[in-house]
């Protein structure tokens, strides 16, 4: 690696601002995108979760799918680490364990857990700072929901 390589790949971790919603969005992208793509069917229930959140109400279908277009482009190009510091640094502390929550709820829709998601929500509740205990609940109402 050059050095123009490495103050190529400075620039582009530091350049990586993120909203609040972007940064909700993006987290739950990140957990769509864990076992390491994403299909229509996945974009699609991305796109139907945070529309039912109030924090995305105003959010018209084009600009939901511009978003997660940009957060999609900044995973593929810079990488899941990136993306999900970016949106780390910015996640309001309000929207931790509702963040967790769509996660958690995202990984168990298919009926099972990946290695890789299940790797994905021990690292995301410890990287949220949330507790045991509350991440545990969240899970425990997470696979009630996703029984039926």
């Amino acid at each position: 690696m050059g050095l123009f390589d490495k103050v190529s790949q400075t620039r582009q971790e530091t350049d990586v601002t993120l909203g609040p919603a972007e940064a909700f969005a993006a987290i739950a992208l990140i957990a769509v995108a864990a076992d390491g793509y994403i299909n229509d069917s996945e974009s699609k229930a991305i796109s139907m979760t945070l529309s039912r959140m109030q924090l995305f109400r105003s959010y018209p279908d084009d600009v939901m799918r511009k978003m997660l277009d940009r957060l999609l482009m900044i995973l593929q190009r810079q990488g899941v680490e990136v993306l999900f510091n970016a949106a780390l640094a910015t996640l309001p502390d309000e929207l931790k364990e509702t963040v967790f929550a769509v996660t958690t709820d995202i990984a168990l829709a298919d009926g099972e857990v990946s290695e890789e998601e299940e790797q994905l929500l021990n690292d995301l509740y410890s990287a949220l700072g949330l507790s045991e205990d509350i991440a545990l609940k969240i899970i425990d109402v997470m696979l009630i929901k996703n029984k039926g």
